[in-house]
């Protein structure tokens, strides 16, 4: 995993797999060349050669210059020669370095920022909705896979915990989260209760329950309502199942949006490529895992971006791809947007399109608690 992430100045942040104290010391020149070289790369998407940087850019470096600065980025870990080509390519190191400290700062056109607001304008309500059209928009504007974890319920405050009765013996747990969120459950429970008392036991759960986060209910739910009087056994099958009740559900909060795109990418032109590829989405577990502890997802993060590039590990089933990710905030829960493709990305197009869409998402927020 990566280490702890860096803030940069334009306010996005980059979690490091290398840290900078390891990284050798740059020149001008070789931090221009870098610069160039992977900016090329992220391109054309084949190796570069110093002829072509010269003819391209106006740098004032003789083509026997630049290749000498290359072999001296090569030398240290920067870039790599690829084959026989005469070119270079970025390392997991020279792509780092150029997110961390050279690229410049993301930005989106006004009119691509208004079609984002306009295109989610209408979905404020739906939290799911809301969530899938995101990872499609991002998809589209990026050609990389989309990626949106929903908030994390067990951050999220009660607002009104409902009970409704089912056909046979069962009743349905409707959890109302603030930011819009609603966790729903159905536990078995034989008894038949009058809907007077069980509007009655609703009534006291909310009236000790609400306000609290779910970990919080989940972990003092015993003392505080020890001493209702409930002859339905409903607060009982509470306890008893107050694990389920009151945890973060293990599936359904990733959603993945525009994978079709991907494939446009050079990288997925091999079937090999792309078998591996959609194997590794059918894992939700690991990249929830990974979207988790890529940054810190928390409401005062809401806004940074983090990076994560490859891996050092080659056994890391990640290790050939990029994700770029944002928390943004709902209510008092907050979860993260995030584009994923290979580690040649347009890294500066990908930051500014997920900070944008996070910031966006954070404004709707604050507009449906205002409303």
């Amino acid at each position: 995993m990566s280490a702890p992430p860096r803030s940069s100045s334009d306010g996005s942040r980059a979690s490091r797999s290398v840290q900078q104290t390891d990284r050798p010391p740059l020149s001008e020149r070789e931090r221009r060349i870098l610069q160039l070289v992977v900016q090329h790369f992220i391109d054309t998407a084949g190796p570069v050669g110093s002829r072509s940087l010269a003819r391209q850019f106006d740098i004032g470096l003789s083509p026997a210059s630049i290749r000498n600065t290359m072999a001296d980025l090569e030398d240290m870990g920067y870039l790599d020669h690829p084959y026989t080509s005469a070119g270079r390519m970025p390392t997991q190191m020279g792509y780092r370095t150029f997110v961390d400290e050279l690229m410049q700062a993301p930005k989106l056109s006004d009119a691509e920022r208004q079609v984002l607001k306009m295109q989610l304008a209408q979905l404020v309500s739906d939290t799911d909705e809301m969530l899938r059209e995101s990872t499609k928009l991002l998809s589209k504007l990026s050609n990389l896979l989309g990626m949106a974890l929903s908030p994390s319920l067990s951050t999220g405050v009660l607002e009104r915990l409902d009970i409704v009765p089912l056909t046979g013996p069962r009743l349905l747990f409707v959890l109302n989260v603030s930011g819009g969120l609603v966790r729903t459950i159905v536990l078995d429970f034989e008894a038949d209760v009058d809907r007077a008392d069980l509007d009655r036991i609703v009534s006291m759960l909310n009236e000790r329950l609400a306000g609290l986060t779910l970990a919080e209910i989940r972990d003092t739910h015993e003392e505080r309502v020890r001493d209702l009087d409930d002859s339905t056994g409903i607060i009982d099958l509470m306890r008893q199942e107050s694990t389920p009740l009151f945890s973060e559900p293990q599936q359904g909060r990733l959603q993945l949006g525009g994978a079709r795109n991907l494939l446009n990418q050079p990288e997925f032109q091999e079937t090999d490529d792309v078998r591996h590829f959609f194997e590794l989405l059918e894992d939700e577990a690991l990249i929830i895992n990974v979207l988790e502890n890529l940054g810190t997802i928390t409401p005062d993060a809401a806004g940074d971006t983090y990076v994560r590039i490859g891996s050092d590990d080659e056994d890391d089933e990640m290790a050939s791809y990029s994700i770029v990710v944002s928390p943004y905030r709902m209510g008092s829960t907050v979860g993260a947007l995030g584009l994923m493709g290979p580690t040649r990305m347009d890294y500066p197009r990908a930051v500014a399109l997920v900070q944008t869409m996070a910031n966006v998402l954070n404004h709707a927020s604050e507009d449906e608690a205002a409303s």
